[in-house]
């Protein structure tokens, strides 16, 4: 395996793909903090939003454009990737495989091609809870049995793997840092989650407090839990985003290639999510009872002690009171997210 070289964790030229989406520009946010760093962000903003990008150099162009790629490397002398640009419904990946296999997997490897020709020696890759598949324990840790169910889960697994191959051919430095289901806002109020179609659980909540949809659907009530509804691990958007600094500089400071789990820990069903946001915004909410949807495992719940003792990761935003209520804040300023 080539040695692979240390750069200063002071300052790095940074790509950031996919940085206009929603976990994407927490991440540029908090990179922008620091003060240390030069940023560029690639988003094609198929789902991303210019306006979400508060600083540094933002680029629209897509990893199929192995030209532009080029270029960037080239010319702001990238020396670590924050890789997110990906596509991520579950539903989709089902009906359309060749998409997501496509997307996260051949654009992927152009984007690796281009670090290998640039030199550039480090990757934070955005995967997810979906490696695992059906949970055989929970909380869920790293060395859970890895048997994706859908396309999604399986195009990020792979990736993860591709990055393995080409840390022993190219000294290319990984980590894969896998989300259970980011929620809330930045606490400075200017970037939210702002999804079409919405598909997580808090905003559409939140829609149905706007007045933007009749009801809050509840899919299935009889799980083994102790309500009857699925049980699922929260952990606050900006919290992930400090995930991505911290792995950066470790990577930079030398630290072994590996993967760590982001999630809260704990877990809130459908009906206690339901019922925050309700004491947030004041006031009760139509709700709607349906049967399970074909897939859903009743409970998936994180352990991250290992990037916790690893890296010293501490989630700061962990209860579901703060999370909800950063999303709401968020909504009720812009209730039709960055299209206002």
């Amino acid at each position: 395996m080539p040695t692979r070289q240390k750069w200063s964790a002071e300052h790095m030229n940074i790509l950031v793909t996919g940085g206009a989406g929603y976990v994407g520009s927490h991440v540029v946010e908090e990179l922008l903090k620091t003060g240390k760093h030069q940023i560029v962000t690639l988003d094609n903003l198929q789902k991303g939003h210019p306006e979400a990008v508060l600083g540094g150099e933002f680029i629209k162009g897509d990893l199929t454009d192995t030209k532009l790629l080029d270029e960037i490397f080239r010319e702001h002398a990238i020396e670590a990737v924050v890789h997110l640009a990906a596509d991520s419904l579950v539903g989709e990946s089902v009906e359309h495989p060749g998409k997501y296999f496509h997307n996260n997997l051949v654009n992927g490897l152009n984007l690796l091609n281009a670090m290998v020709r640039h030199d550039a020696k480090y990757i934070v890759f955005s995967s997810t809870a979906a490696v695992y598949g059906e949970p055989v324990r929970t909380p869920i840790d790293e060395d859970h049995p890895h048997v994706p169910t859908n396309p999604y889960g399986e195009s990020k697994l792979f990736f993860e793997k591709i990055m393995a191959r080409y840390e022993h051919a190219y000294g290319l430095g990984h980590i894969s840092l896998r989300y259970f289901n980011a929620a809330g806002a930045s606490q400075s109020g200017a970037i939210g989650e702002d999804h079409r179609p919405e598909t997580h659980l808090i905003p559409i909540v939140l829609e149905v407090a706007l007045g933007q949809r009749e009801h809050v659907a509840i899919f299935g009530t009889d799980y083994d839990t102790p309500d009857g509804t699925c049980i699922r691990d929260y952990v606050h958007v900006t919290d992930l985003a400090n995930a991505h600094l911290l792995a950066l500089d470790a990577l930079a400071s030398g630290a072994p290639s590996t993967a760590y789990n982001l999630g809260n820990g704990e877990g809130f069903s459908v009906r206690e999510v339901i019922d925050m946001v309700e004491q947030v915004v004041g006031r009760s909410l139509p709700q709607v009872e349906g049967t399970r949807r074909a897939g859903d495992p009743a409970v998936l719940v994180a352990s991250s002690r290992r990037i916790m003792e690893e890296l010293g990761w501490q989630p700061r935003y962990h209860d579901l009171k703060t999370i909800v209520q950063t999303a709401w804040d968020w909504h009720k300023r812009r209730p039709h997210g960055f299209g206002e």
